[in-house]
């Protein structure tokens, strides 16, 4: 398996050269040159794996450098049972009829990203030692709030790496603040940026292309590497999480191996979802895609009409995860939708870089449609979501019911579907508590709302969030978005 990118297909690289790089040199995102197949007989194989066997099936297809000795140490490393609060490491539970709700928080942070972020570390290190000459990698982070925490617990003291994060100072959650000040590790920097997270994301993409400070990194045998989704590396973990809900479905009965579904995700960076489609193209039956958004719909108006156009107003949201007007990962859905037609895909991101916008033409529409749909829900359906379930939902989780609803309500598809929840509702108990209570406020602290929360839910506090309480705060920096590249030099204190 080669990879190549979306805006040179000149390019064909390795998987350890793609995940050691993050991004490729002109900004262009990696993506594999083919799709391996897995029949229905091979899918009926792995409905008796474990999760573990099933990530192996699924990585060994795209890592095929890897031998099997290190995806063995990658795999087992990463979903080594002590850091998930579930043996079946994402399982699927069914709520309502045919509603199923994919659990992807039970890993050590309480957020999807764990899925992927406990084994990037492992695939980065293997890596960099056939791919990048023994350099010092750098990871270099934005994020809208659950990355960063991810990514500073899986690089954590990892060796020869350090992380930096950076997340917009009013734009994520008390709680997901809290778990990124307090974060613990010799190689770890966190820094608050004054803008939101699509700055965030702009100025880490430019410090990536920035050949005066790769320079500088060079000199001190560093490289730069990226722990989001633009990285394949994190990318390709997702893909198992969608095999792996099939299969749970098939053993419990509640489909037979061949039958299609419906997948559900809240998404901002559209990384999520595109991992879904990759299953799809894999061969795993799937139907229809449905891209849930929150009040910042660029991605449903895209969807449906064919035009990205970012110039719009900015909501702050409870969903904060999905307050992105900058989709980073819808680059990869449009080089495959193009015919793989890399010089298109440099002239669209042009566009999106100068003007804010650009439009596909009708033949990528059609294929956009083929594959998905897309709705988005306000703050007032999030609440009242929230309310109506007796299973405990998170804003994110939320939107994605919502936008599910609407979806069966206007077309009448309600085969079995998978509803990605990505986060713990205690990742934010004041707007998951006064959704319960018609906007009613818990008078108390974080951490009283969440005992608060636990005892009118019937449900335990995760263990990590628990723990925050009596954490130190170790990182309160904030800068400017144009000053972020002199930053990343006072972090490594270079």
């Amino acid at each position: 398996m080669k990879y190549t990118s979306t805006r040179d297909n000149s390019l064909s690289v390795s998987s350890a050269t793609a995940i050691s790089q993050g991004i490729s040199k002109e900004g262009g995102l990696f993506v594999p040159e083919s799709f391996p197949q897995f029949s229905l007989e091979r899918i009926s194989s792995m409905v008796s794996m474990p999760y573990v066997q099933r990530a192996k099936e699924i990585l060994r297809e795209y890592l095929t450098d890897f031998t099997e000795e290190e995806l063995n140490y990658c795999v087992e490393g990463a979903y080594e049972a002590s850091k998930f609060s579930s043996e079946k490491i994402a399982p699927t539970v069914n709520i309502n009829k045919n509603e199923n709700i994919l659990e992807l928080w039970h890993g050590p942070t309480c957020a999807f990203k764990d899925m992927a972020l406990q084994l990037l570390p492992y695939l980065m290190t293997v890596s960099a030692k056939k791919a990048a000459s023994g350099k010092e990698i750098v990871i270099l982070v934005a994020t809208s709030g659950d990355t960063g925490k991810a990514a500073l617990e899986g690089f954590k003291n990892v060796e020869n790496t350090r992380i930096l994060v950076f997340y917009p100072v009013d734009g994520v959650s008390k709680m997901q603040k809290l778990q990124m000040a307090t974060q613990e590790g010799e190689n770890v920097a966190v820094c608050a940026i004054e803008g939101n997270f699509d700055d965030a994301q702009s100025a880490v993409k430019a410090i990536f292309t920035n050949d005066e400070i790769k320079s500088k990194l060079a000199q001190k045998n560093m490289m730069f590497s990226s722990a989001n989704s633009i990285n394949w590396g994190r990318l390709v973990p997702q893909i198992v999480y969608y095999f792996s809900a099939y299969c749970d479905l098939a053993e419990q009965g509640r489909i037979s191996v061949g039958d299609e579904i419906n997948v559900v995700v809240p998404t901002g960076n559209f990384g999520n979802i595109l991992a879904a489609y990759y299953a799809k193209k894999m061969g795993l039956p799937i139907k229809k895609l449905i891209c849930a958004s929150n009040s910042n719909n660029v991605l449903t108006d895209f969807l449906t009409t064919g035009v990205y156009n970012k110039n719009r107003k900015f909501y702050t949201t409870t969903s904060p995860s999905m307050d992105i007007l900058i989709s980073s990962n819808l680059e990869r859905l449009l080089y495959h939708i193009s015919g793989n037609d890399d010089s298109l895909i440099g002239d669209l991101m042009n566009k999106l870089a100068n003007d804010g916008k650009y439009a596909v033409n009708d033949t990528m529409l059609s294929a956009i449609k083929a594959d998905f749909a897309a709705g988005f829900a306000d703050e007032a359906s999030v609440k009242n979501t929230i309310k109506k379930y007796k299973y405990l939902l998170d804003p994110h989780t939320a939107v994605a019911v919502k936008v599910y609803e609407d979806y069966v309500n206007n077309t009448g598809d309600d085969i079995p579907t998978v509803i990605d929840s990505t986060a713990s509702p205690y990742k934010f108990p004041k707007s998951v508590y006064s959704a319960l209570f018609d906007g009613k406020d818990f008078d108390g602290d974080e951490f009283e709302t969440l005992e608060e929360l636990s005892r009118v839910s019937e449900t335990e506090v995760p263990a990590p969030i628990k723990a925050l309480k009596n954490k130190p705060v170790r990182f309160k920096e904030v800068c400017r978005k144009d000053n972020m590249s002199e930053m990343v030099f006072k972090l490594l204190k270079l």
